[in-house]
């Protein structure tokens, strides 16, 4: 086309298509769908003890079987952990947050249906494949969100708050639903949340890309590394109903494959795990205290349970609503003080006050009498191990997480989480163990059966109280800042 001078007229320029932007959300509703995933999980972890009996009940488990019906959760939920993690950085942390919030809801209605031995240990073993992708790469998606060290110890004791206080409201959720409506519907209620945290996390979470699996997609170093750790909790908590012999051997086989796993990451072009991680002072040293003190906790937890019903009779629900206080006074501190305290007195100085209060609150279990009140004698020690846990666990973990790169903070939270898993399944071992132990030999001297309960209960709360002084000890000499 030209004009009457012969000159070409310009063509007008097409006007550039609208250009759609990803609709974004403020970072607490990003908070609030990570802490709604962690808790179901958590929550789960815990919700199983007290349905225990009416489960065997029912399902007509022996003795020994029923212990997989936690352990069908907590070996692949171990063992998957840092897998998930690494996975999370290479194909994208969102995508195995909701891909494992997925896997995790249709595996609770699996056990909710269940009607046999069979159906219930497998859909509890696939509950730990989802919980393990979800949990895995929840504290690398919190510290991308809140990079500023002021708001991120906010965030951490937000979340801190909500699995601490998953852990005993479990607990409590398990009594209530189990007298009220029978153990399926432990179950049944992570259907609702699961699918609303699912289409809420679709919807909230950023989306974002992950290296890509070119960058560190080395198979032959997963298949070592999570079958090492499988049979590392395997070998926790199975111990006792296996001979010492056994044990030596699975125990001697899962160092064998920790050690071509090492040997393999220090060879390999793109290797997993980056060798360099474990020679950080606060990871490694933050993941070492975690072993100790989630073993006192855990452990705690468990018999603290066991002693209000087999020494003072007290029924599912009670003993559900005697373990209320804890969460409440976890999510009162850490929302209220956690954070504000670790900024004006630093994160160490936090922790150690806050494992002091542990190794009092153990201490003090460690001399409960066979009748023992609830507001004197139990009530006092759960407060004390309630502060201590919501001091520790936030400046724990913020201590842990600063040890990372932002590369490898998803393959860190799995380590972190790792530690959580071992060093729970480590003391329900040990102390439930003692425990037992103890017990069995009072009755074989011919001792009554709840003055011989106690005294063994009594034995593995003075234990939690030694392995809760190492955590302090190991706290103090490693975490502490240095000079610049």
């Amino acid at each position: 086309m030209s004009t009457t001078t012969g000159k070409p007229t310009p063509t007008p320029p097409t006007p550039a298509a609208p250009v759609t932007l990803p609709r974004t959300y403020p970072r607490w509703a990003s908070l609030a769908v990570l802490c709604a995933g962690t808790l179901m999980t958590v929550v789960d972890g815990n919700i199983v003890t007290v349905a225990m009996p009416a489960i065997q009940r029912d399902l007509g488990f022996s003795g020994p079987g029923l212990a997989w019906v936690v352990n069908a959760y907590l070996i692949p939920f171990g063992g998957l952990l840092l897998l998930a993690g690494r996975l999370g950085d290479l194909l994208g942390r969102k995508r195995m947050f909701t891909t494992g919030l997925a896997l995790f809801t249709v595996a609770s209605l699996l056990c909710a249906v269940a009607t046999g031995q069979g159906v219930l240990i497998a859909a509890r073993a696939m509950q730990g494949v989802g919980g393990a992708m979800t949990s895995a790469v929840v504290l690398g998606m919190l510290v991308a969100l809140y990079p500023q060290p002021r708001e991120q110890g906010r965030a951490i004791a937000v979340f801190s708050a909500v699995g601490a206080a998953g852990g005993a409201l479990g607990t409590f959720l398990g009594g209530a639903l189990t007298q009220a409506l029978g153990w399926h519907w432990i179950f049944l209620i992570n259907l609702p949340t699961g699918l609303a945290g699912w289409f809420a996390a679709t919807r909230i979470l950023a989306p974002e890309r992950g290296a890509s699996l070119r960058q560190g997609a080395d198979f032959p170093g997963a298949a070592l590394v999570t079958g090492a750790l499988m049979l590392t909790v395997y070998v926790i908590v199975g111990a006792g109903d296996r001979g010492p012999l056994a044990t030596l051997l699975l125990a001697a086989l899962a160092v064998a494959l920790f050690t071509a796993f090492v040997l393999r990451q220090a060879r390999a072009r793109r290797p997993l795990l980056r060798l360099r991680l474990l020679r950080s002072r606060l990871l490694a040293g933050a993941n070492g205290v975690q072993v100790l003190m989630i073993a006192t906790m855990y452990g705690f937890q468990f018999l603290g349970a066991l002693y209000l019903q087999r020494v003072l009779g007290y029924g599912e629900l009670a003993t559900g609503t005697a373990f209320l206080p804890a969460p409440v006074a976890i999510g009162l501190l850490m929302l209220g003080l956690s954070a504000r305290t670790i900024a004006r007195y630093g994160a160490y100085r936090v922790l150690l006050c806050g494992l002091v209060l542990i190794v009092a609150g153990t201490a003090l279990l460690s001399r409960i009498p066979v009748d023992a009140s609830y507001a004197v004698d139990v009530l006092p020690p759960l407060l004390l191990l309630a502060a201590g846990f919501a001091a520790a666990m936030p400046a724990l973990t913020g201590l842990a997480m600063s040890g990372a790169r932002a590369e490898d903070a998803g393959l860190a939270s799995g380590l972190f989480n790792t530690t959580q898993v071992v060093g729970g399944s480590l003391g329900l071992a040990v102390l439930s163990t003692l425990a037992a132990s103890r017990t069995g030999g009072l009755l074989d001297r011919g001792a009554e059966l709840i003055p011989a309960t106690a005294e063994g209960y009594r034995l593995a709360f003075g234990a939690a109280t030694g392995i809760a002084l190492a955590a302090l000890v190991l706290a103090a000499a490693v975490l502490r800042p240095r000079n610049r």
